[in-house]
């Protein structure tokens, strides 16, 4: 099974896709914020367009295991897009999915002036690995 990443953003979301066994993470997207009905609108239809049976939405967390004020953000996200699809939504803890990425890119060899472009599709790719990586070994 498929499942789509969401990096939530204030700008721009993040999108990753995993490959039909969901084991691994892939960079797929960006889009623009524009309003949280067009973007968890958004969110559903490139779901379905990819065959995903699961939707992970990054949620930042406190050092007490709350939601941030981007974590709330990222709940209210999760539960428009539960309104545009029958799909589960889950939330997962994104900590430091941007600093990872931005890593990764820095290991890729990337210029310093690439590196400095956004990273929205990486850390989404980091939040779905690390939910990925999490999973039972033995689902199938």
């Amino acid at each position: 099974m498929r499942v789509l990443g969401i990096d939530p953003g204030a700008k721009r979301l993040g999108l990753a896709i995993s490959d039909l066994s969901g084991t691994i993470a892939n960079p797929l997207t960006v889009i623009g914020h524009i309003s949280r009905p067009v973007d968890a609108a958004a969110i559903a239809a490139i779901a379905v367009e990819n065959q995903a049976g699961l939707i992970v939405v990054g949620q930042s967390l406190d050092e007490e295991g709350q939601p941030t004020q981007e974590g709330r953000r990222a709940f209210r996200l999760a539960a428009a897009i539960r309104g545009q699809t029958s799909l589960p939504v889950v939330l997962w803890d994104e900590a430091d999915s941007t600093q990872s990425a931005l890593a990764a890119r820095r290991a890729l060899g990337s210029s310093r002036r690439k590196r400095s472009g956004h990273l929205d599709e990486l850390a989404a790719t980091v939040i779905l690995q690390s939910f990925l990586d999490a999973l039972p070994a033995d689902r199938s």
